[in-house]
């Protein structure tokens, strides 16, 4: 999947997401993914980021950081 797709998925989910408070959104985005998302595209998406060759959300972007941190893609 390019990275302009997952970009415009994960951006997606992240305006869905925005509506809740700003310390709790990040954290159910981050859900959202690993609930929802194949490995493979939690995969991709953090190594689209890591290389800076993706525009995420901030909220997204934070979310991204830690699944990266937390668990294993």
């Amino acid at each position: 999947m390019s990275h302009d797709k997952l970009a415009y998925m994960a951006n997606q989910i992240g305006r869905f997401f925005q509506s809740q408070k700003p310390e709790t959104a990040a954290a159910a985005i981050e859900d959202h993914l690993l609930k929802f998302w194949d490995p493979r595209m939690r995969k991709a998406i953090l190594a689209q980021l890591q290389a800076g060759s993706i525009q995420l959300d901030p909220l997204v972007r934070q979310a991204v950081e830690h699944m990266g941190t937390s668990t294993p893609a």
